[in-house]
């Protein structure tokens, strides 16, 4: 805990908000684009110790949430089928589909299973080789490389009864879709560091000199948090837009070549649709062919016809930005956590949940503060 200790500590996030409050002369909104980033915000009360006119917005950073209706209505399918088996982090089940959740298809009987890894699944296949075993991929550069793994040990094993679909999706397009949608003013992002220890400060490079928007990464403790919001607002203020890493201790300039590597092997990018954003040119990642008899999309007959939007959920706007949480007239009223309407509601890193669980139901005056 010593070191965790040193990213704690209460003067030295005091000793920070004081400079923001000084460098912060002007309205500015920031976007944390990780879900994980809102929680961590949210838990150590961080929006308290900011002045007024600086505004941190949620963007797209929960892999449930931006995952797009239609592939949620295929695991349905998936799900209905006797011969399968479907294999999914937890984080899936209570995300609504058209017409059911994967929790609701799991009490009606089909055989859903949570794992705790791909190599679960893997176990699963192995333990059952009369049915068809499917996990779900989604998730950012975090997941793939892990996904990709499983799937280069069922190929080296011979395992022909597993498969994944794959609704895995990529940050660097998401964040040039975000400053190309009409209707979004971001000042300057806070990149997740999750993402960022695989792809590295390189992998936003190209976004950089493209759009020369600020751009920090950060780790998840107030003290970092903190760091990349003082970099942010120094940059904003005096105009000198740069990409920084506030987050060196795990996060290096090239990233996680073995795991990118692997992720490469077996997946390329390819348009992929975000729920708010909608279809974004290599915005995600699809089965390269080597690879296809692993890839659930070709082996199974999948027959998605009209999907149906959670009727007045406002997820889309959410993650673009648009509106906060409680200005979604859903919030905190037909939508909660034990009765979630949207996906970002159910989610661990969804910014509606986030909102939830530590402001509670009551309507937020301020907006994205």
């Amino acid at each position: 805990m010593k070191y965790a200790r040193e990213y704690r500590d209460p003067e030295l996030c005091r000793n920070l908000a004081d400079r923001i409050k000084e460098t912060c002369q002007k309205e500015m909104r920031i976007m944390e684009v990780c879900g994980t980033h809102t929680v961590s915000i949210f838990r150590h009360g961080i929006r308290s110790l900011l002045p007024e006119h600086l505004s941190l917005i949620s963007g797209p950073g929960c892999p449930v949430c931006v995952t797009d209706q239609k592939d949620l209505d295929a695991f349905m399918e998936l799900a209905n089928r006797k011969d399968v088996i479907t294999a999914t982090f937890g984080d899936l089940m209570r995300v609504p589909g058209s017409d059911s959740s994967l929790q609701g298809k799991k009490a009606s009987g089909s055989d859903i299973r949570v794992v705790y890894s791909t190599m679960g699944a893997l176990d699963i296949a192995r333990a059952n080789p009369s049915k068809q075993v499917v996990f779900l991929g989604i998730g950012f550069e975090t997941t793939a490389p892990t996904v990709s793994a499983s799937v280069l040990a069922a190929k080296e094993e011979g395992l022909e009864n597993y498969s994944v679909y794959c609704a895995h999706k990529l940050v660097p397009p998401a964040l040039e879709a975000l400053v190309n949608t009409p209707g979004i003013r971001i000042d300057g992002f806070l990149l997740p560091g999750h993402v960022s220890v695989v792809i590295g400060e390189n992998g936003y490079r190209e976004f950089f000199d493209r759009y020369g928007l600020p751009s920090v990464i950060a780790g998840f403790e107030p003290v970092d948090i903190m760091t990349a919001l003082l970099k942010l607002t120094e940059m904003i203020t005096t105009q000198t837009p740069a990409l920084k890493n506030a987050y060196t201790r795990a996060v290096s300039e090239n990233g996680n070549t073995e795991a990118r590597r692997v992720m490469e092997t077996v997946f390329k990018p390819c348009d992929a649709v975000w729920r708010g954003l909608g279809e974004i040119k290599d915005g995600g990642l699809s089965f390269r062919p080597t690879f296809a008899d692993f890839n659930a999309c070709e082996k199974f007959e999948i027959n998605v016809s009209e999907t149906v939007l959670p009727k007045g959920c406002a997820c889309g706007d959410i993650l673009t930005g648009r509106i906060s949480p409680p200005e979604c007239r859903l919030y905190g009223r037909v939508c909660t956590p034990l009765n979630p309407v949207g996906p970002c509601m159910v989610s661990s890193e969804g910014a509606c949940a986030a909102y939830y669980k530590y402001k509670g139901p009551e309507m937020e005056k301020r907006g994205h503060k």
